[in-house]
């Protein structure tokens, strides 16, 4: 069974704008991560999603899944009507994978 590998970095307010705001140690992981298993970068990522489901990311996982295709990138956005929702992104393809509304 693959170990499940979780990096996850809970980004803030400053999402709104064009940058991510994570801590330093908390981007540079992602971004040792993905370069290493040559997966898409956070940004492409972050903007398949935000071309999903338009609104503000609230966080952001780097998670291979056990169960599914391998590494996802899981946002979570808060759209214009204070919806939170998450959006899947194949992390090699850039597929978006699903969407799905948060509930709690």
């Amino acid at each position: 069974m693959k170990t499940k590998t979780i990096i996850s970095a809970i980004a803030l307010t400053a999402l709104m704008t064009s940058g991510v705001s994570m801590a330093d140690d908390d981007i540079q992981e992602v971004r040792r991560v993905s370069e290493g298993l040559n997966l898409i970068s956070l940004e492409q990522a972050k903007a398949k999603a935000l071309q999903a489901k338009p609104g503000v990311i609230d966080d952001v996982d780097l998670e291979n899944r056990t169960f599914s295709k391998g590494w996802d990138y899981e946002f979570e956005i808060v759209d214009v009507d204070g919806n939170e929702w998450d959006v899947y992104v194949d992390a090699k393809s850039g597929e978006v994978r699903k969407i799905e509304r948060d509930w709690f």
